[in-house]
């Protein structure tokens, strides 16, 4: 056993040694999550996991891809990276804008630096418009301030107030600060169904036209998609300021999933629920889905969505 003035040396020793050991970056670190953006994103492996996990989007996967990867090896980005991604429920919008949180901060949607706002429950109101605003410009501020990498994923957009988004175009354009703080390395992300039908009739006008669904390119619907959005009263983003100066940089189409692809999710859902891939399950999972149009039935109505629910009853 050691005396007491042994034990008091070597207790004091210790918190010395702390003391230094967490004032270095590389140490504290491995304890408490840091705003450090380039130690946690690879490229690479978002590509790989882009490509084994979001299925039938392949405009999606190559524009966010080569966004992210230009914005993350830009030293000094003239604003922050902004992207709105559009397309009918179940095709994989919440699912990549998950996986890409992921690879900013390793926590995802459990990191303190990635924020998600539903405006249902965030700003369910009409008449508190103005709090609104003012409370988002200060969640913004306060959030950016204590790390510049933060990201905002904005969901349900076709249901937020018009106007309420503008609140934040002051920390979208290209100002080096706003108030002593700069946002160029955050990232901003808007989820919509607003514009689904556009694309939906852009992908059935190339099948019926005998062209492949790979063929389709962004300029094909990025245009109407901008356009779309900014008319449409339901978009969230109508008439909005974001559109006019130009402060999006990509909006991004989600193209409805084909039987194949309803069936990869299933197969992947599957092997994530550690069971052995069962093909008569999967058929029969995928036959109890929904396709449209009524006669062709090519595109599921619900993409992905419900597919975890109906593999819970057939399970054994």
């Amino acid at each position: 056993a050691l005396d007491p003035l042994s034990a008091s040396v070597l207790m004091v020793g210790a918190a010395v040694t702390w003391q230094l050991l967490s004032h270095q970056p590389w140490f504290s670190c491995r304890f408490v999550e840091c705003c450090n953006m380039n130690d946690t994103l690879n490229n690479s492996a978002l590509k790989v996991k882009l490509d084994t996990k979001l299925f039938g989007q392949h405009l999606a996967k190559d524009v966010v891809l080569k966004a992210v990867m230009g914005f993350s090896n830009n030293p000094s980005p003239k604003k922050p990276l902004t992207l709105s991604l559009h397309g009918w429920a179940g095709t994989g919008k919440n699912f990549l804008s998950q996986i890409l949180a992921e690879h900013v901060h390793r926590a995802g949607l459990r990191s303190k630096f990635v924020h998600l706002f539903l405006a249902t429950l965030h700003f369910p109101h009409h008449d508190q418009l103005k709090v609104y605003k003012e409370q988002l410009q200060n969640w913004i501020r306060g959030n950016v301030s204590a790390c510049p990498h933060s990201v905002f994923i904005f969901d349900e957009m076709d249901k937020m107030h018009p106007g309420l988004i503008d609140a934040i175009k002051p920390f979208l354009d290209y100002y080096e600060q706003v108030d002593g703080v700069s946002y160029r390395k955050a990232i901003f992300i808007f989820l919509s169904n607003a514009g689904g039908d556009l694309i939906n009739k852009a992908a059935l006008d190339f099948w019926t036209s005998g062209k492949q669904r790979e063929e389709i390119q962004l300029k094909d619907l990025e245009p109407m998609l901008s356009v779309g959005a900014f008319n449409n009263k339901n978009s969230g983003l109508w008439h909005s300021s974001l559109i006019d100066r130009n402060l999006i940089d990509y909006f991004i189409p989600f193209l409805p999933l084909e039987h194949k692809h309803v069936k990869m999710c299933i197969r992947a859902e599957m092997k994530a629920r550690g069971y052995a891939v069962d093909e008569q399950v999967v058929q029969a999972v995928a036959d109890e889905m929904t396709f449209f149009p009524k006669e062709q039935k090519i595109y599921s109505d619900k993409g992905c969505k419900t597919v975890q629910a109906k593999l819970d009853i057939h399970e054994d």
